[in-house]
């Protein structure tokens, strides 16, 4: 409210485009809108001006090429090379933009039939580039001597797979999208307003509106709540998942690269002296109703370290029977629950209603390319650099599902 004349009175607060949401989705879209020429007004909405709460910071930031489907793998890729170049790019005022990028590889332990899934796999991905080689348990014991392979097939290894800093990597985005004139508002929207056929903008949980013929829905694990408010469905709800710090007794000789043991369905890595690792957690995706929760948990379990991932992480190496829980965070998918892939693109029937959202784990690694992607469709009509047509969310009408097999 604002007084004129005397009188309050509701402004109504103008924007061509308005983005929901000020993550590393929504902010990687906000920047290649901008450097790709669109001229209209940007609004950003950040609920969290902190990030704290944020997935993205929450994220352990790995990279990797090892998918079962081209788009995923393309995505991907592209996004790589972004990152390679980022600290040149995104340079600004004389400051290199620097994001740690490590690319010491991830390597996957598997069994049998783990390995014969990975090495189908491995025929798209080598047919597209990638650089993914196998390994027979011999070799994975020499790379990594500390771990136990006596029941290992083999491996597989991407070579270019690592790991960033998350939240280097936004700051950088909001940065540069802010120069270019994007604006930033640290204010929860409580509601996507339409009229029926088309986008109007967004309520805040203040009562302000803000107004734009084009909404984009880039609110992360927040999503498909937020997206229910204007009528639209979305797959989307809030996962937690969890990581730990811990300190060896006995370190690793060197540092090792991102493994992912398929067998015990942990994972772990070196993050300069300590380890950083947890397991895939089972999910409960429904209240006592048998309605979907949409359950906003940030609560650490050390428990579930304690008695879940502990024990299989000492199966596969001694050097992790003694060790201390240092530290460690619990963040939120945004967990697609019908095919846990991308969800990027128009929503079908409202003019002006784009989503750009349920990456269910990838989304860190592949927020350069898809923000690329949606900012051609917005301005363009269609995609030029990838084309992001099979993430549409038509996809789940016309049961053309991205079956990606290697989720994690």
């Amino acid at each position: 409210m604002e007084k004129i004349g005397g009188i309050e009175q509701q402004v109504t607060k103008k924007y061509d485009l308005i983005i929901a949401g000020g993550g590393i989705m929504a902010s990687s879209l906000a920047y290649n809108l901008r450097r790709d020429g669109y001229t209209g007004s940007i609004a950003v909405f950040e609920k969290d001006r902190m990030y704290e709460f944020s997935s993205t910071p929450r994220s352990y930031g790995g990279v990797r090429h090892t998918f079962s489907i081209e788009g995923n793998i393309r995505l991907s890729q592209l996004s790589v090379k972004l990152y390679e170049r980022f600290e040149q790019d995104m340079a600004m005022d004389g400051e290199a933009a620097v994001i740690d990028f490590n690319q010491h590889g991830y390597l996957y332990l598997a069994d049998q039939d783990g390995l014969a899934m990975l090495k189908e796999n491995m025929k798209l991905q080598h047919s597209l580039g990638c650089e993914i080689q196998l390994m027979t348990p011999e070799e994975v014991k020499a790379f990594v001597p500390e771990l136990v392979v006596d029941d290992l097939a083999g491996g597989i290894f991407d070579v270019k797979g690592g790991n960033i800093d998350p939240n280097t990597v936004l700051q950088w985005y909001v940065r540069h999208a802010k120069r270019l004139g994007v604006e930033y508002i640290y204010e929860k929207v409580q509601a996507i307003l339409t009229d029926g056929q088309a986008m109007t903008g967004v309520k805040l949980e203040s009562g302000e509106e803000y107004h734009a013929p084009i909404v984009v829905n880039a609110a992360g694990a927040w999503s498909g709540e937020l997206s229910k408010t204007a009528g639209l469905d979305i797959p989307v709800v809030p996962l937690k998942k969890q990581v730990y710090c811990v300190d060896l007794a006995e370190p690793f000789d060197r540092d090792i690269p991102f493994v992912f043991d398929t067998i015990k369905a942990t994972y772990f890595q070196s993050e300069g002296q300590k380890i950083i690792t947890s397991s895939r957690e089972g999910s409960n995706l429904f209240d006592r109703d048998g309605q979907l929760s949409y359950h906003y948990n940030f609560h650490l379990d050390k428990s579930f370290f304690t008695n879940e991932v502990w024990p299989l992480l000492a199966e596969r190496s001694p050097k992790f029977e003694r060790l201390k829980l240092e530290q460690g965070w619990a963040g939120l998918y945004e967990y697609n629950y019908i095919d846990h892939n991308g969800i990027i693109g128009a929503y079908p029937g409202v003019k002006g209603y784009y989503v750009l959202t349920g990456f269910s784990g990838h989304g860190f690694q592949q927020a350069p390319a898809a923000g690329k992607g949606l900012s051609e469709l917005i301005r363009l009509g269609r995609y030029e650099t990838l084309d992001l047509t099979p993430f549409s969310i038509e996809r789940f009408a016309k049961n053309e599902l991205l079956l990606e097999k290697e989720v994690y």
